[in-house]
This record gives C-alpha cells, structure tokens and sequence, in this order.
C-alpha cells in the first residue's frame, strides 16, 4: 500500500509538473509580443549586443536589389530568366526569442522581405498538413496517383497547326521515372524527377558542367541521389495544391500562420505564368523559393513565430496544429543528405556549417541569407536576415557565448 501511495503521488507530480511545463511556455500572441532584456532572462547583455554589431557588419556583399543579385547568380543558367516579382531588400535584420520572448532585436524586422528558400519549409508545412488531414494517405505513395491532368490557364482559344495531336493537359508523373517518384522523395529532393515546369527544364537548374548529362543522362532512382532543384520543388507545390484544390497560401494561412498570431503582411507568390484552371477558377501555383522571383515575401517577426513553432514541435500554445509526428519525419536525416530532412529543415548533425551549434540544432535556410535557427537545448530561436553565409556560425557562437555563466 505504500509503495501504491508513492507512486500515485509520483504520477499527480509527474503530471503536475508536465503541465506547468506547458503552461509556463510563452507564445506571442498576434500584434502583441512581450519583450524582456537578456539580463532579466539570465543572459549576458553585452553578449548579444555584439552578436547584433557582428550580424550588422556581416552583411551579405550581393546586391539590395533581388532582380540585380538575380542576374549575376542564378540567372545565368540556361533559361535562367525572372519570372516572378523581386523587390530591393533591406538592412540586415534579426530577432533573437528565449523561452518565447523577444530578448533582442535589429535591423527592419517589420519589412517584409523575399526569404528565398525558407519558403520551402512553408510549403513542406502544407504538404504535412494534408498528411494529417488524411488527404495524402502516406508519404510513402506514388504522387501519380493523386495527380490529374491539369489545364493550363491563359492558353490561345484556338491551336495552331503545329500542336495539333499534341497533349493539351499538363501530365507531371507520366514517364516511366516520373510514375515512380513518392511525396517522400519530393520532400526529401531525392526525386530526380524528369521534364519542364513552368518553362524551366529540370536540367537547367544548377545545371551539370558536362553538357552531354543535360538531356541524355540515365535517371537514378528515386530515394537515392540528394540534389537540390527547384523545378522539383515546384512540381511539389502543385502536386500539393492538386491535392487540396485550393491555393496553398490560403491553406497556410488558415491551418497555421492565423493561429500562431502572424501578421497580415506575409504575401507568398508564384510565377506570372504559373496558373492553372481548378475548379472553373484560374488559381497560382506558388514557387518554393526565389530562384526565379516570387516566393514567401514576410517579416522577421513572423518567421520567427514559425520557428517557436518548429521549437515546440507543431504545437502552439496547448493546440497541435502540425503532427509531432510529421516534425519528427521533417528532422529525419535523409540517407544520401544525412544533413537535409525534408524542405528546407536542415540538420546539424554534421556541425559544418554551424560548428559553434550543438548536432540536435536544425534551421530553415535559405538564400540572402535567410535563417531561421531553432536550438531545443537553448529554447531559443534566432532569425537573421541578409548575413554573409560565412559568418552564420559566428552569429551562433556569440549568441550562445551569453548563456555562459
């Protein structure tokens, strides 16, 4: 009877002490997020405030303006041209959230600003969300099977000759590779999925020096190869919106960035020739990223809520809006890219490029650079904008050197 007494009483404490855990932690809520000095949450003020001078003099060498750093960098691959909205960015921009709160702040973190390939973890979120909703039974499934032909909006009311007998629907998966790609290997850019979307061939991404792999090369199998590609990125975000039939900013919108208090400025866009007919309704396709233009255009502050929400696994003050499950699948290394889960969830594992960081750190990155750093060790989440990829680590290290005691 008393060993019975003491475990029940273990169990109410057990209990009592996970819920205080969880009503302890702070989540902003919209319009409105508590501030405190790094020295009230036992952090070294002098410390963050350098690691705020290094990010200010750190800043990225390329070019404010997006379509100008467009041309020197990607746009010089084949049919490397812009077809989506760029906009001039601003200084280098930063939050630092301890425990929930915002301890530190520079820059412009209310301009809303291209964030490249975070994007990408955006558009993983609703393809997660589907998964939970049972709308995509398993990642595990063939894409073909939920894809349909799509009609193209904006095509000429009547063919020429030389279409005539050719398809008139958009079919992604139909090729013998391409029927065997899963969500999975999507996710995970282990796809190697072949062909032209939106005007830009899958080969002319990052394309090979050896101009002969362009267009005659033997396809790997699916879930064996890691290569990073933006056409197949974009093939994933109309296979999602395909599945939801409805634009994936909206899905995102309501399933996630209103209920963790996000602003009204975030703008996600597609490519002014990325429009399809659903439903009797022209509807954009959205971009994975800025590779081309458009993208996730949005502040600093929401992208760090996103991250307290990648920090808390899905969970936002009491409510699971994304499946710890699928966090748990998003941080799962991928076996040829042991540092890539899936888009754009980077992991540490390795500590390259974040040496300074502990291995159980992982962040959405994207071009800029963009970073969105989340260490469960710390409960801390940092966004920094517009930062030489090099000095990544020395922004950690500066940060983390605050919590020495």
């Amino acid at each position: 009877m008393r060993y019975l007494l003491l475990l029940l009483g273990f169990v109410v404490f057990s209990n009592a002490f996970s819920q205080k855990k969880t009503t302890d932690a702070y989540f902003p809520p919209y319009n409105n997020w508590q501030q405190k000095k790094p020295a009230e949450m036992g952090l070294n003020a002098t410390k963050i405030a350098e690691a705020i001078s290094f990010a200010v003099e750190n800043e990225s060498k390329n070019p404010r303006n997006m379509e100008v750093s467009h041309y020197q960098s990607f746009g010089k691959e084949p049919f490397g041209f812009g077809i989506g909205p760029f906009a001039e960015r601003g200084e280098p921009t930063g939050v630092i959230v301890y425990k929930g709160y915002l301890i530190a702040q520079w820059g412009e973190p209310n301009r809303c600003d291209m964030t490249h390939s975070v994007t990408k973890s955006f558009l993983s979120t609703t393809v997660g969300l589907a998964v939970d909703k049972g709308l995509i039974k398993s990642v595990n499934d063939t894409v073909t099977n939920y894809m349909p032909p799509i009609e193209l909006y904006g095509e000429p009311l009547s063919r020429s000759a030389d279409d005539f007998g050719k398809p008139e629907l958009l079919n992604l998966f139909n090729t013998t590779h391409n029927k065997t790609i899963t969500w999975d290997a999507l996710l995970r850019q282990t796809s190697d999925w072949e062909g032209t979307l939106w005007g830009k061939p899958d080969w002319a991404d990052r394309p090979d020096k050896d101009a002969a792999q362009w267009l005659n090369r033997t396809r790997n199998k699916q879930g064996t190869v890691y290569e990073y590609n933006d056409v197949r990125v974009n093939v994933l975000a109309l296979a999602a919106l395909s599945v939801w039939r409805k634009p994936l900013p909206q899905v995102l919108k309501e399933n996630v960035m209103d209920k963790i208090g996000a602003s009204n400025t975030w703008r996600w866009t597609g490519y002014r020739n990325s429009w399809i007919v659903l439903d009797g309704q022209a509807v954009q396709s959205v971009s994975g990223g800025g590779h081309w233009g458009g993208g996730m255009f949005i502040n600093a502050y929401d992208m760090a809520r996103f991250g307290l929400l990648s920090l808390h696994r899905g969970k936002w003050n009491g409510q699971q809006l994304l499946s710890e499950n699928w966090v748990k699948q998003a941080l799962t290394p991928t076996k040829p890219e042991p540092t890539y889960g899936y888009m754009n969830w980077f992991l540490n594992t390795d500590k390259k490029l974040l040496p300074s960081a502990s291995a159980n750190v992982f962040y959405h990155l994207g071009n800029g650079a963009n970073m969105v750093y989340v260490d469960p060790d710390h409960e801390l989440v940092m966004v920094s904008r517009w930062i030489n990829t090099n000095a990544m680590d020395g922004l950690v290290k500066k940060v983390l050197e605050a919590f020495d005691k």
